[in-house]
Parts: structure tokens; C-alpha cells; sequence
């Protein structure tokens, strides 16, 4: 297999083995809320999760019933999980005590959580991840630029993480990639099926998080400045706008499902969180204090869980700069802005239990496109070892995230340390698929990861300069 073939497969291989292999807590509200109305929906036909409610603080009421409190989207691409899981194991949850602590309880949302993340968030991010390096190679012509781009953002940042959840910030970050690329290539080659996926990407990505309409926005308007001279706009255009209301169509079946009309949202109905009637929905004024913190504190910052993102910084600045790409490199700067400002302006900003900024981390993708720009500029052996060395770090720092803990509570400080590696990891307190479903230790689990992903990761490598290889001698 040639190089060209065999670098997206490998890409794909390790990024959907390392975010499946991990697992979050089933217990932890965010996840749980969505599951129960995912199983209610499954199992019942109806979106209320009455029966759940004692067991989550993340809901809302309507009518004297309990439901989601967040956009649907998770939810929905975890009903044939949900099925699956039922079918294969035979239970239901009719069959379940609903109580804390209750291990046949905990059984059963850990395997429906597990098939969850990994056919929805982990299998979207690996896809990303591979039209990332595509996009990183198409910019600069450099496989090693386009594989560093895709591995700084799968692997090198908290998404690596939170696509062992099912909360939907890997999955809108995965469904800006898809969208930017589906929209560039249609505008390259006029193709209908490219432009239909890329608004079908940005429709979707509003129903699993509302305030993506804000960010999916720029990117809509980058595809209209894109396609303003093509001799096939108008055809272009209207088949992305018909895959963006074929994206949205799942949160108007939903809403009639649960509510009985398309119109209202869980939001509006969220218990316990006064702050969420404040501004729109939680939302009001950035502020600087905020976003400080949550590039730089100590607590959320995310230069200490994704160092490597700093070198995107100049990268997308590039990109900005030279006339072939400004367009992208605009569009890429306007989302990373917009999930940064956005996240500042959150009345809940630091996530709650979060390891790093979770509510700014949809920008990741387009973020991490800027690494791609940055290490095809670089022209000396050591600056290339020395980013090499940096990636490097950062995906071990999110390789222990996404093994111990990904939902670091509020109180510590530096959790990075406190919560992640020293209260869990150093432990041995981590989550893998040999020690959750196979008896294995932890440890041992952790090891066989290593063993299949480190070669993987060597043969991608490889790969890579095979095909700089041949660009040289070309």
C-alpha cells in the first residue's frame, strides 16, 4: 500500500483505538442525563426520564416531567448504542434498582456509555482527525505537516478525553473539521455531495450544542465568500443550505417527540442552575478575567493541557497572511476567537468537573490546523525536534487525562497534577477496556494499549517519511 493510502488508514486506526480504549465516568451527570433519556428513548419510546431523576442534577422540568436539560444531539447518536446494548445483553432497564452505588446499575450505563462514545464522538474525532491531515497537507504540500495538525488536535489536546464522553464538545469540534473540508472541497471541485455533508456538519453540530450556531456561522459565511465567484454557486450553495436543514431536522423530530411541539428547548427548563435565566441561556458579556483564565490559570488554562496549540497561534496567523489561504486561515482564527469568547462570556465557564477548558474546546480542530503551517515553515532539524518534542509531551499529558481523569473537580487547583496524576493516575486509578470488561489490572491494560498504539504510531511515522521522501526526490 502507497504511502498516500495507507497514512489516513493508520491515522484513523490509532486515533479511533485511543479514544475508544479509555473511559469516562458514567456516574457524572453530563454523561448520565443524556444516556437516561437516550435508554427512556430506546426502551419506552418517550424523552421523560422521571425514573431517572434522583440520579442526576442535570435536568429540566416541564409540565410536572423531568427531561435532558442540553441539546438532543448527543442523546440521538446514542440511540443505536442503546439498541445494541439491549440486544446483546438482554437487559432493560425496567429490570435495573436505580440507586447509587448499585453495581448490575453501574454495569449497565457503562456498557451503553462505552458503545455510546466509542460509535459517536471517538469515531468522529478519528474521522477528523484524518480530514485534518488532509487539509494540513493540502495547505502545505508537507504529509508530516498535515499528520502533526491532526495528532496536535485527536491526541494532543483534551479532545482525546472528552471523546471518551458522551458530551457533545469533541463531537461539535469534529463537525467544524468535516464541515470546513466537505465546503473547501466542494469549492475546489464542485462537487454536490461535498457541499450537501458540509451543511449537513454545521446543522448537525447546532443540535448537539446550541451555541455552535455562533462559530458554525463564520464558517457558513467563509462558504458563501468561497463560492461567491464559482460559476456553480447557486447549485453549491443550495445543496449546502438543504444539508444544513437536513442537520437540524433530528432536533425538531426530538423536540415534537419530548415536548410536543419544535420550539422549546430543555434549557429553558433547567432546575438547579439559576444561572442559566441570566443573559441568553447563561450567556452574557465576555470577560477578561475569564478568558485569562481559561488560556492561562492555573485551574482551566489550556496551554498546560495542550501546550502544543501554542505553535498554532503563528501557524493560522500564516494562513491569515498569504493570499492563496486567507480565507481559511480567516475562518479557522474566527472560530477559535468566537470558542474562546463565547466560553469567557458562560456564567458556568470553568465546566464545572472539567480538566481544562471544556466549553471552548469545539475550536480545537480548526485551532490545530495552524501546526500544519507552523512546522512546514520550520527550516532547521532542531526546531523541528524541539516541536516534535512538544507534541510529544502533550499527547502524553492527555493520554493520562484521557486514562484517569477527564472530569477533574473544581476545588483543586493545578489539576493537571492534583486531580489528574496524583490523586488518580499515579494510582493506578484509571479506566481502560482490559480493566473495565476483562479482569485485567489497570496497569496491565494501560501497557496493552502502549503495545498496540506505540507501533501504530511508528508505522504512521514511518509512513510519513516515506511520502516526504518522494515529494523530495519528485
Amino acid at each position: 500500500m502507497t504511502p498516500a493510502r495507507s497514512i489516513p488508514l493508520l491515522l484513523f486506526v490509532l486515533v479511533w483505538l485511543s479514544t475508544g480504549w479509555f473511559g469516562s465516568w458514567e456516574g457524572n451527570p453530563n454523561n448520565a442525563t443524556r444516556l437516561f433519556a437516550a435508554i427512556e428513548l430506546v426502551e419506552r419510546g418517550d424523552a421523560r426520564i422521571d425514573h431517572w431523576a434522583p440520579l442526576t442534577i442535570d435536568k429540566a422540568v416541564f409540565d410536572g416531567h423531568v427531561y435532558l436539560d442540553k441539546a438532543p444531539g448527543m442523546t440521538l447518536l446514542a440511540l443505536p448504542a442503546v439498541a445494541l446494548a439491549d440486544a446483546v445483553t438482554g437487559d432493560r432497564a425496567t429490570g435495573i434498582v436505580r440507586s447509587v452505588g448499585d453495581t448490575r446499575l453501574d454495569r449497565f450505563l457503562k456498557w451503553r456509555l462505552r458503545l455510546a462514545a466509542i460509535t459517536g464522538p471517538a469515531l468522529l474525532t478519528a474521522i477528523a482527525a484524518v480530514l485534518l491531515y488532509d487539509l494540513g497537507l493540502a495547505l502545505t504540500g508537507r504529509a508530516a505537516a498535515g499528520l502533526v495538525a491532526a495528532l496536535g488536535y485527536a491526541l494532543g489536546s483534551p479532545i482525546w478525553g472528552l471523546s471518551t464522553t458522551i458530551m457533545g464538545h469533541a463531537a461539535v469540534a469534529a463537525l467544524f473539521v468535516i464541515a470546513v473540508w466537505a465546503l473547501a472541497r466542494a469549492a475546489a471541485r464542485g462537487r454536490g455531495v461535498p457541499a450537501l455533508l458540509g451543511g449537513a456538519a454545521l446543522g448537525y453540530a447546532v443540535v448537539v450544542e446550541y451555541q455552535a450556531v455562533l462559530a458554525g456561522s463564520a464558517i457558513a459565511l467563509w462558504a458563501v465568500w468561497r463560492l461567491r465567484g464559482h460559476p456553480d454557486r447557486v447549485r453549491l450553495l443550495g445543496l449546502a443550505a438543504a444539508g444544513g436543514i437536513a442537520g437540524l431536522m433530528p432536533l425538531l423530530a426530538y423536540n415534537l417527540i419530548a415536548f410536543g411541539t419544535p420550539f422549546r428547548i430543555g434549557y429553558a427548563g433547567v432546575q438547579g442552575f439559576e444561572g442559566m435565566q441570566q443573559g441568553l441561556f447563561g450567556l452574557g458579556v465576555p470577560r477578561l478575567s475569564v478568558l485569562f483564565e481559561i488560556v492561562f490559570g492555573d485551574r482551566r488554562g489550556l496551554v498546560w493541557v495542550a501546550p502544543i496549540l501554542v505553535l498554532a497561534v503563528p501557524g493560522l496567523a500564516s494562513l491569515a497572511e498569504d493570499r492563496r489561504s486567507k480565507g481559511i486561515g480567516l475562518v479557522a482564527i474566527a472560530v477559535v476567537a468566537i470558542g474562546l469568547l463565547v466560553n469567557a462570556a458562560y456564567v458556568y465557564w470553568d465546566g464545572g468537573n472539567a480538566t481544562g477548558p471544556r466549553h471552548a474546546m469545539a475550536m480545537a480542530g480548526l485551532f490545530a490546523l495552524g501546526l500544519a503551517p507552523f512546522w512546514s515553515s520550520l527550516r532547521h532539524g532542531w526546531q523541528r525536534i524541539a516541536t516534535a518534542g512538544l507534541l510529544g509531551l502533550s499527547m502524553a499529558i492527555n493520554l493520562m487525562i484521557a486514562a484517569a481523569e477527564i472530569f477533574a473537580p473544581p476545588e483543586y487547583r493545578f489539576p493537571l497534577w492534583s486531580a489528574v496524576y496524583d490523586l488518580r493516575f499515579r494510582h493506578g486509578d484509571l479506566r481502560t477496556i482490559p480493566s473495565d470488561w476483562w479482569g485485567w489490572t489497570t496497569w496491565h491494560g494501560l501497557w496493552l494499549y502502549l503495545g498496540l498504539a506505540l507501533p501504530l504510531l511508528a508505522m504512521l511515522i514511518a509512513q510519513v517519511r516515506r511520502q516526504e521522501v518522494r515529494r523530495g526526490s519528485s
